[in-house]
């Protein structure tokens, strides 16, 4: 989360002023410290509520995979479960029950050879599910290098289109990261470059199913061969973990003959954020291993809390239960058609957007949303009246988010705008921002030249959880 220091406040000096409806008196509220007294459950609600009005609208937020709409008996149920903690599973079973009731059922999804085999836990997010991989991977690292008494440093290849998560591992867990560049038209990592960067001291390769940057997925399958000609050549035994934030959950619905799981040997274990294609609102991720040798047992502790004895393997503790129960009555309500039903129904809104959008002449594809329902586009070579940082810009002012940022080292010179094509995103919402591009480009043609740049961008083009500021978030 962004850290606040406190010397960003200091411009705003005045205090919150109370309606006077709510008092016959003026009432002043600090803004930075505790009030002195208590007020009223409506007084305080009205105050935050007002506030609250200057966010975004989230519905309109195409710069997140995370879902904005659920049903209402979705939310009725994660009312219900508020105030119920997940590790307790003493002392709420049946919250944990659903719990593992989700990773079999996301085990058979992934094709795991024996999904009763199968180990997984449910995590705040995709990023918390993919250090625990990263971690998973390092240990078992450490195992097959303890007989050498090696001291050399651990390393984690991929792609430099990773999610800022992977860089975070690297940093907070010791271990070197090695990045796949871009080169030309490829957008993520080649398996003959990812292999390169392969030695006795890499503890896997983490392959992205869904780039945030522009919505592809990478070649596991091909990267698996790659690695499997690599142990037949030296020996080097090397795993596969799958970062399927977005992807895990679309590719089983849409993509049945992709073979990007657990049916490849060398894939150990996969992530996936239940809160984005998963259809829960924020936040719940999940994370699977193939099998129990796949997480090494000395990650896993036993942990005697409230009278029962817990295995957990998980960075936080105490988190809410409410997304998981979601997580299983969206898998109950929907089943496997209607989650097909749901998914092709994303794709069907990006496909047409891109379609339409790069009709419309200024611009042309870098995806078209055929994989994950994200597409992301560039201004054609010749337009010189704006940037796609200009265009970000005016679509905010008709209530838009739509993020433009730049590629990362090697394509720094490629700008895009990326649409993100959740559940609840229509056809019909896809029309309407249609034609506010099209208002929006009546004025942005008759400029002299672009008016901002990636500099102007600010954290809503991304750069709220990264050290790098041309590196998208996946928030």
């Amino acid at each position: 989360m962004p850290l606040k220091r406190a010397q960003e406040h200091h411009h705003i000096s005045r205090d919150l002023e109370l309606n006077p409806v709510f008092s016959r008196e003026p009432v002043k509220v600090p803004r930075y410290a505790l009030p002195k007294s208590e007020m009223e459950p409506e007084t305080a609600y009205q105050l935050v509520h007002d506030e609250l009005m200057l966010d975004g609208n989230a519905r309109l937020n195409l710069a997140t995979f995370v879902s904005t709409w659920a049903e209402p008996q979705a939310l009725r149920l994660m009312g219900e479960c508020a105030e119920k903690n997940m590790i307790d599973k003493d002392e709420y079973p049946q919250t944990a029950e659903l719990e593992t009731r989700c990773v079999h059922m996301l085990a058979r999804l992934w094709n795991a050879p024996d999904a009763h085999r199968a180990v997984g836990c449910s995590t705040t997010g995709s990023s918390e599910a993919a250090m625990l991989g990263g971690l998973a991977l390092k240990r078992r690292w450490q195992h097959r290098r303890a007989a050498d008494g090696t001291t050399a440093k651990p390393n984690l290849v991929m792609g430099i289109n990773v999610q800022i998560c992977w860089e975070k591992f690297a940093d907070y867990f010791d271990v070197e990261a090695r990045y796949v560049p871009m080169e030309g038209e490829r957008y993520h990592l080649s398996p003959e470059a990812a292999v390169e960067l392969c030695d006795e001291n890499t503890i896997g390769v983490v392959a992205v199913l869904g780039s945030t940057f522009d919505g592809s997925y990478e070649p596991v399958a091909e990267l698996a061969a790659a690695l499997d000609d690599l142990q037949e050549r030296t020996g080097l035994d090397i795993p596969i973990h799958v970062d399927g934030a977005s992807g895990a959950m679309i590719a089983p619905f849409l993509d049945p003959d992709l073979v990007w799981d657990f049916r490849l040997p060398r894939v150990a274990s996969i992530n996936t954020s239940g809160h984005k294609f998963g259809l829960v609102m924020p936040g719940v991720g999940w994370a699977l291993w193939r099998d129990e040798q796949a997480l090494p047992d000395d990650l896993v502790f036993h942990v005697n809390y409230l009278g029962g004895d817990m295995p957990t393997f998980a960075l936080n503790f105490s988190r809410p239960g409410a997304q998981v129960v979601a997580q299983y009555y969206n898998f109950l309500r929907l089943g496997f058609d209607g989650y097909r039903r749901v998914q092709q129904t994303c794709r069907d809104v990006a496909t047409r957007l891109a379609g339409k959008i790069a009709e419309l002449g200024p611009f042309e594809l870098v995806t078209d949303g055929s994989q994950t329902p994200v597409f992301a586009f560039r201004i054609r070579q010749g337009i010189d009246a704006f940037s796609v940082f200009d265009v970000s810009a005016a679509l905010r002012e008709r209530g838009w988010l739509v993020p433009a940022y730049t590629f990362p080292e090697n394509r720094t010179d490629l700008a895009v705008l990326r649409i993100v094509a959740r559940n609840g995103f229509s056809h019909d919402l896809a029309d309407l921002l249609l034609a506010d591009l099209k208002h929006v480009l009546e004025r942005l043609e008759h400029q002299s030249g672009p008016q901002r740049s990636a500099d102007d961008a600010g954290g809503f083009a991304h750069g709220a959880e990264t050290k790098n500021p041309k590196r998208p978030g996946r928030h």
